[in-house]
């Protein structure tokens, strides 16, 4: 149902793109348009956009994937700062969102938090509904990057890690040190969550396992293709 009419809508090939990188692709990239059903009237939430995804193998630590991530960003800002080009586009959006006349501050090296840490400075700053098995509002995200700004030497680009288990998708890898907690993480400019990601789930009995918590049979036609890829992986 896309707002009253049927429509058959393209979705982020991410399940496809961890099989890719099952069957030996070091890294895989895509760009494509994608189409949500999206009823949220927020500036994070787009009917249509075109979706930037990227997949690729971790040697050590998921870390990797986010410090590829935001050297990624930290290019396109760069880059549209400085394009002349974009100088009118950017006009525009500065007139309509008056806290980006400044260009944003963007560290050399990721600024990484995890999610207890973030919680913990809500708390400390008299959020008393900072929960750290729970979701952060979007007014708690944005109060966040306030807090952070103070706190990093002004930056207002920074990430968020090990969100809990129980608010991410079933084929998030867990953490290896507290399963109520998982390998995943968000990018944040000035409080506005703008990337998400995580490791995939590579072990089938550990990916398995995540499916029956979440009330899904790994026997399920629809995922038959991908379990079997990480079994063979």
């Amino acid at each position: 149902d896309y707002f009253g009419e049927v429509a058959c809508l393209a979705q982020s090939p991410q399940l496809y793109k961890q099989m890719a990188i099952a069957g030996d692709l070091l890294k895989v990239y895509e760009i494509g348009p994608v189409f949500r059903a999206e009823n949220s009237n927020t500036r994070r939430h787009l009917c249509e956009f075109t979706g930037l995804d990227f997949e690729m193998v971790i040697q050590q630590h998921y870390e990797e994937a986010i410090r590829t991530g935001y050297y990624v960003f930290a290019q396109i800002f760069s880059g549209i700062e400085n394009d002349p080009t974009s100088k009118e586009a950017l006009a525009t959006i500065r007139a309509i969102y008056p806290n980006g006349l400044e260009p944003p501050v963007i560290p050399d090296e990721p600024i990484i938090i995890h999610f207890a840490h973030a919680v913990q400075l809500l708390q400390d700053d008299g959020d008393t509904t900072a929960d750290q098995y729970a979701d952060l509002t979007t007014a708690q995200e944005i109060r966040l990057g306030q807090l952070v700004k103070k706190l990093y030497n002004n930056t207002d680009f920074f990430v968020v890690d090990q969100y809990p288990a129980n608010i991410r998708p079933f084929y998030t890898m867990p953490c290896p040190h507290d399963s109520k907690l998982s390998n995943s993480y968000d990018f944040f400019l000035r409080g506005q969550e703008i990337c998400s990601g995580a490791q995939r789930c590579h072990d089938p009995d550990i990916l398995k396992a995540q499916l029956l918590a979440k009330g899904i049979t790994s026997e399920s036609k629809s995922l038959q293709a991908y379990t079997s890829a990480l079994d063979h992986d």
